[in-house]
């Protein structure tokens, strides 16, 4: 067999080395002014709009504090309108981010979670095959969900991330995407601490600073928290 290694330039570390971010998720719908006033409902910010002639158009939009953004448009993809699946926003507080599209009036389903598979093929292993009422009793990240679909049937899932998994964040890159993120990972790590001074005999802990640092990155990094 060929070896398509030597028709590579550089080699296998370097290539490794290249970042590849995905910034752009393009979304299949019918009625472009409809999808863009759905969007914008939603409290995305609206990057594009722009239109060649009468034979297309494209506007991109991204939600808070995402680093992906949303195209679509006319004669931007051949897929069928409302076919996007199984598209997940990642949320710290799933019940808050659910009231916030409730207030500006979308349609979205009950908070959920459930202890199956949450992807497939089809909508039921996508949003739940076996869906529980009410967020996952111990709030354990990953477990709670809301669904909902904007006018031609695309669905969006929100999943509430509060500690990654192992492996998923380099704790030297460590970030907060939004000023949301940020105060939410603090309130975490005060209710954490003061478990933690509880367990010290419930002396104030002058090095507080250097603890909540220390438990914000390994939550985020998915590596063993403080204690």
């Amino acid at each position: 067999m060929e070896n398509l290694k030597d028709e590579i330039p550089g080699n296998a570390a370097s290539v490794a080395n290249v970042d590849m971010k995905l910034e752009v998720v393009v979304i299949p719908v019918s009625d472009v002014d409809r999808a863009k006033a759905f969007y914008g409902k939603l409290g995305w910010r609206l990057d594009i709009d722009v239109a060649a002639g009468d034979d297309f158009r494209a506007m991109q939009f991204t939600p808070p504090g995402s680093r992906c953004s949303i195209i679509f448009g006319k004669n931007v993809t051949a897929a069928a309108p409302g076919s996007a699946q199984g598209l997940y926003l990642i949320v710290s507080d799933i019940e808050a981010a659910r009231n916030e599209l409730l207030r500006r009036g979308v349609e979205i389903r009950e908070v959920f979670h459930n202890g199956g598979i949450h992807v497939g093929a089809d909508e039921p292993y996508m949003f739940g095959r076996v869906r529980v009422s009410s967020p996952d009793s111990n709030r354990g990240s990953y477990r709670s969900f809301a669904s909902f679909s904007d006018p031609d049937g695309n669905g969006w899932l929100l999943q509430e991330v509060t500690a990654r998994l192992a492996g998923r964040i380099n704790p030297a890159t460590t970030n907060f995407a939004s000023v949301n993120d940020l105060a939410n990972a603090l309130r975490r790590a005060e209710a954490a601490h003061g478990e933690h001074e509880k367990r010290t005999g419930g002396q104030r802990d002058e090095n507080w600073p250097d603890w909540y640092a220390a438990y914000m990155v390994a939550e985020q990094a998915g590596t063993e928290l403080p204690t």
